[in-house]
């Protein structure tokens, strides 16, 4: 396989298409964000036969590229669409992708489209949970999880519905570019905080959560100051609480309790400097409030469920050839 280095993306326009699906691709891939300092693609949205494509909500929209702008995609992207028969030249498009290690991502239903294109025969995935136990009974060769967000198999990468295809989509992003692409992407979209629920993939939330205002004084001051030990009586006073009153008001306004919330942004800010710094472990959990090594590596495995020294060997960021 060739060595695929993320520039080219490629989504392709199935009849019956949803559009919510179909725009996440759009949001993440097809706009210019270079003047914030993130990445630009070479987008391109393709279908069998140009002109207008009918979608799930009953309009059309109009496609001038044919499958001819696929032949060298580094990512072809497949989004939720009506279940049932897809046209073979979608599906030779989609081995033909996997086959050449090019990335293929699919949205929510879109995973029917992979299985009928045989790509995910011996594999894991993943789709709308609504869809998961058809799925696992019409493409048997498949192993269906349907408690996850999304999932990576060698070059092919399946999301659950809706907005899991953002995490799957920037989880690509990450894998290829690092975290400071990602971030730039995640920030102009306004992604919220990364969701629980024993998830086992390496997806946490890029960038910091959108706070409750009454809260945005207190959190921007955790973060400035994450490196130090931190307590509730601490943070209540900074938000002129009891430590009592400061906790309840917290969970309840931002779902979470300060210690859980302020333990997120530390894996986060840890995982990003394992992807873009040669900084030791020690110094890592040093700088991100962890203390030691030891100490931060107890919570990349309760949350990530991998090591520090294994997230930067998978996520180091990638220098340009």
């Amino acid at each position: 396989m060739e060595v695929i280095v993320l520039k080219n993306v490629v989504l392709l326009a199935l009849p019956g298409v949803t559009p919510f699906e179909f725009g996440v691709i759009c949001e993440v891939f097809g706009i210019d964000r270079s003047d914030m300092g993130g990445p630009t693609f070479d987008f391109t949205i393709a279908t069998a036969e140009p002109g207008p494509v009918r979608t799930s909500l009953g309009y059309d929209m109009i496609i001038d590229a044919d499958l001819s702008a696929a032949a060298s995609a580094d990512l072809i992207a497949v989004p939720a669409h009506a279940i049932g028969p897809v046209d073979e030249r979608y599906l030779e498009v989609i081995r033909a992708a996997a086959a050449r290690g090019a990335w293929v991502l699919s949205v929510c239903s879109g995973a029917f489209a992979l299985a009928q294109a045989g790509v995910l025969d011996g594999r894991r995935a993943t789709t709308h949970w609504m869809h998961a136990d058809r799925l696992a009974a019409e493409y048997p060769a498949t192993e269906v999880d349907p408690d996850v967000l999304f999932v990576e198999d060698g070059n092919i990468v399946t999301s659950a519905g809706t907005a899991a295809g953002i995490d799957a989509a920037l989880h690509i992003v990450r894998v290829e570019l690092g975290a400071s692409a990602t971030n730039v992407i995640a920030r102009r979209m306004v992604v919220p905080p990364q969701r629980d629920g024993g998830q086992s993939q390496y997806i946490q939330s890029p960038v910091a959560p959108v706070f409750a205002d009454s809260f945005a004084t207190v959190t921007d001051w955790m973060l400035e100051n994450i490196a130090q030990e931190l307590t509730v009586d601490q943070l209540a006073r900074k938000a002129l609480m009891s430590s009592r009153t400061f906790a309840r008001r917290f969970r309840a306004d931002m779902g979470t309790t300060p210690s859980a919330w302020l333990n997120r942004q530390r894996i986060i800010r840890a995982q990003q400097l394992l992807e873009e710094t040669d900084a030791s472990l020690e110094t890592v959990a040093q700088e991100t409030g962890f203390g030691t090594a030891s100490v931060m590596r107890h919570h990349f495995l309760k949350v990530l469920q991998t090591t520090p020294t294994a997230y930067r060997r998978a996520f180091c960021v990638r220098q340009p050839a």
